[in-house]
């Protein structure tokens, strides 16, 4: 029978040792180990230690900034309305100091490129009082005296402007019946001459662009421009897939084949309609031609700006991004045997 007691001289040993060591004053101090933390499994990777990760570590953010604490009523800013305090960034280009005399005239508002170059060789612009038949020579922005008919003209920083139109607004600059324009909705804008990218049914409310870059606007209203617009169109009459189909593949109207980009059903009554064609009153006569009438008419995207952030009847400058993207869009005056619109 094995004998129980075998390792007891051993444990005696010891214990006496311990005694010895917690009585002896010059034995060194006695250090406690603890467990070592249990190793990943293969795949598992390292555990996390906050102290090896410490600068990723966010920096404490105020109750203002902490989503999850929001600030008392007492410190939040109020909201301003997209009018009241538009965005300065973008809103002008600055001018150049050298330009060439076509460019110059359409600075100051006198005619599109096209049309100041067919001005200027007809000699009816004057530079430092010399008539100058030659519409690519540059003149200094801020010396040369220029001269339209025998008027000083000045050109102007070019200027871009996102308004959401409302109702009963008409797209001219001024009406000689006394109704309410665009214009009249630009309060706080630069004292420039704008004039409407394109035209917005009176009725129609969205996106509408305004500028004094002559140039620009005439390339962007080209019947060949490729801008794509996007509607949102309500009707009372419920759409159904069928018509979204034949818009896709084009209807034939008495001015040529409208076919639209893209179309989906957002509900039963109200259709997204992107289009590319820059028609008169073209999105009313492809549905109506399908036997709808419009409840109402929306102008919601131009090309990848939209009125995000920007109330009906009010405006915004567009941003340095949209105006470089919209001067990068092919002049479709350059290949058009027919010229301008």
């Amino acid at each position: 029978m094995p004998d129980d007691n075998r390792s007891s001289p051993r444990k005696s040993s010891l214990s006496g040792q311990r005694s010895a060591r917690s009585s002896d004053p010059k034995a060194p101090p006695r250090v406690r180990r603890r467990a070592s933390a249990p190793q990943p499994e293969a795949g598992q990777g390292t555990p996390h230690n906050p102290a090896r990760h410490f600068q990723r570590s966010p920096s404490p953010q105020s109750a203002s900034e902490n989503p999850l604490r929001p600030s008392s009523p007492s410190k939040k800013s109020p909201q301003k309305k997209a009018s009241e305090s538009p965005s300065r960034k973008g809103q002008s280009d600055p001018l150049p100091e050298k330009v060439r005399l076509v460019r110059y005239l359409t600075l100051a508002g006198v005619a599109s490129r096209r049309a100041a170059a067919r001005i200027i060789q007809n000699g009816q612009v004057a530079v430092n009082g010399q008539v100058v038949r030659e519409p690519w020579v540059y003149v200094d922005t801020q010396k040369d005296r220029v001269t339209y008919k025998g008027q000083p003209i000045q050109p102007e920083k070019p200027v871009y402007i996102l308004l959401n139109k409302p109702k009963n607004t008409l797209c001219t600059v001024k009406d000689e019946r006394g109704r309410r324009t665009v214009l009249d909705l630009l309060e706080g804008v630069p004292p420039v001459r704008l004039y409407p990218v394109g035209r917005l049914d009176r009725n129609t409310t969205g996106i509408l662009l305004l500028t004094n870059d002559g140039d620009l606007a005439q390339k962007l209203l080209h019947p060949r421009s490729k801008v794509p617009r996007t509607y949102r169109a309500t009707s009372v009459k419920p759409f159904t897939q069928e018509v979204v189909e034949r818009l896709l593949r084009g209807l034939p109207l008495p001015d040529g084949l409208a076919q639209a980009d893209e179309a989906y059903l957002e509900d039963p009554h109200t259709l997204i309609l992107t289009l590319h064609i820059g028609k008169k009153h073209i999105v009313r006569r492809m549905l109506e031609h399908l036997g709808y009438r419009l409840k109402s008419l929306d102008r919601i995207a131009f090309g990848p700006i939209t009125r995000k952030g920007v109330p009906r009847g009010r405006w915004r400058f567009l941003t340095p991004q949209e105006v470089a993207w919209l001067k990068m869009l092919p002049d479709p005056r350059k290949t058009s045997p027919s010229g301008p619109a």
